[in-house]
């Protein structure tokens, strides 16, 4: 929310992220918490942590 220049909707990305069909095309398992932590994934915590690892592997700065 912050990012799209609205921090004040974060109901309205998790609704929009909750009903990703896509999601590894919409890359929706990229979205963390204001804290830094992983928040909900509809394919599970597990599988959101994999994938930011995995992505990390491949794209370091």
């Amino acid at each position: 929310a912050q990012r799209l220049g609205n921090p004040k909707a974060v109901r309205a990305v998790a609704n929009a992220n909750s009903r990703n069909k896509i999601s590894i095309i919409v890359p929706c398992h990229r979205v963390i918490g204001k804290d830094k932590k992983l928040t909900g994934y509809a394919g599970g915590l597990d599988k959101k942590e994999f994938l930011l690892n995995l992505e990390n592997t491949f794209y370091k700065d």
